[in-house]
């Protein structure tokens, strides 16, 4: 496999809400502040987490996911994010996400509609911004059978009065993107998605295709280990696709979810500046048909 150092271009690129180009491949910025998410484990070093930011830019990433709820008692991913790009080049597209809140102490809390402003402009004082390019509404795993309108209302409202450019919603059922889409436009749809998603999943990201709504999936690498990281032993169609090619499970695991769609954004996220370059040259790695249907469960046997 031919390595370029272009790579996040090789797999094309999606206007966010229309009017934001971002290349496909993004980074998410869940795991600069600590081994573990949300800044959990060791403390990433500085420096370091400051230049892989600066490399995902300098390769062609233009599409950044980030949190105010992302930080260790040391570190702050917005603030990592402000320290290593700021003043941002054009072109780059932030996104954030708001509802989920950590105190001081780190303990999770959940922003009433009346509280998403403060928590967006927490964010955009962090990243030193006047607003904010886009603002994924994060729906609480025990509320994906609640209705969502009223902070979905809330941020509508943020975005009129223009701290807020485009908003997303996380996290979400069909029902809950349908009763969003009655209240504003979204533009991106930013759940989990990997090798092995149930069909209601895959419906949903097929809707999002036919809505030209962006699919930002996160924990494409990790799969169902999501915050965990991927299983210590991979299925074995996934070892022998990667095999095949010359290449990581990691990239397999990306370069399928690129096979999902021209709609389909991934954000893979690290700390390490080995990983963030092995995982953008995903983009690099076609699959086969044969392959596409063995990474889905088919027992069709790899082609070289």
């Amino acid at each position: 496999m031919t390595v370029r150092t272009n790579t996040p271009t090789e797999a094309g690129s999606w206007r966010l809400g229309g009017d934001l180009p971002v290349r496909r491949i993004g980074f998410g910025a869940m795991r600069l502040t600590g081994t573990e998410p949300f800044g959990g484990g060791v403390p990433r070093d500085r420096e370091q987490s400051i230049a892989v930011l600066r490399k995902a830019v300098e390769l062609g990433v233009n599409h950044i996911d980030t949190a105010a709820f992302y930080f260790s008692a040391t570190r702050s991913a917005n603030e990592l994010i402000n320290r290593a790009l700021a003043p941002y080049p054009d072109g780059l597209v932030i996104a954030t996400k708001v509802w989920p809140g950590r105190d001081t102490l780190g303990d999770w809390w959940w922003a009433r509609p009346e509280q998403l402003r403060g928590q967006v402009e927490e964010n955009l004082r962090q990243l030193g911004r006047d607003h904010l390019d886009l603002v994924n509404l994060r729906v609480p795993r025990s509320g994906r059978a609640d209705s969502i309108g009223d902070h979905v209302g809330a941020l509508a409202e943020l975005r009129d009065a223009g701290l807020i450019r485009h908003l997303g919603v996380s996290n979400v059922t069909s029902d809950q993107l349908t009763e969003a889409l009655a209240i504003a436009p979204v533009a991106c749809v930013q759940n989990p998605y990997g090798i092995g998603a149930p069909a209601e999943d895959r419906a949903l990201l097929a809707r999002c295709g036919d809505l030209g709504i962006a699919f930002v999936p996160f924990y494409a690498i990790a799969g169902s280990g999501g915050e965990a990281g991927p299983p210590p032993e991979e299925a074995a169609n996934i070892v022998a696709v990667a095999r095949t090619h010359g290449v990581s499970v990691a990239q397999i695991k990306l370069a399928w979810t690129l096979h999902q769609g021209a709609h389909v954004l991934p954000i893979p996220g690290t700390g390490d500046p080995h990983h963030l370059e092995e995982n953008l040259r995903a983009a690099e790695v076609r699959l086969t048909g044969q392959e596409l249907a063995l990474l889905d469960g088919s027992s069709a046997a790899p082609q070289g």
